[in-house]
């Protein structure tokens, strides 16, 4: 079956994961996928994760997702660009998200990064997602 939205099935995932409390949670291993990993990672949304290698030369990661009091860290997380309308903004009109409580992660020609991290940079992009 071809997936249309890589980065939307990996976000679906762990949010799927995170409604039934489950400490791992595995997608398909990618590049992009890797570098929205590393800033979730980074900001302190996930524990970490791990590429493991499954039959038939499949990469997979397992990302083992962070818990506070019983809750989960991340309380929402959603796709803002898609493959039919995609979002992109000027590092002047970048959004706060959740008041400055949340992360947007953005592609920039600079790399993968946070809203923060592309405003220190000073540097717009592609809005893929919303943490918070």
């Amino acid at each position: 079956m071809a997936m249309n939205d890589p980065l939307g099935d990996m976000l679906t995932r762990i949010r799927n994961a995170l409604m039934r409390n489950m400490r791992t949670v595995v997608t398909p291993a990618s590049s992009l996928r890797r570098r929205v990993l590393d800033v979730l990672q980074s900001e302190g949304y996930i524990r970490g994760y791990t590429e493991v290698e499954r039959a038939g030369g499949k990469n997979e990661f397992e990302i083992e997702l962070k818990y506070y009091e019983g809750g989960p860290v991340i309380s929402e997380i959603k796709r803002v660009s898609k493959p039919g309308r995609r979002v992109y903004s000027k590092v002047q009109d970048l959004p706060l998200v959740s008041n400055g409580l949340g992360i947007a992660i953005l592609s920039t020609p600079k790399g993968v990064m946070s809203d923060a991290a592309a405003r220190e940079q000073n540097v717009g992009g592609e809005i893929l997602c919303h943490v918070s």
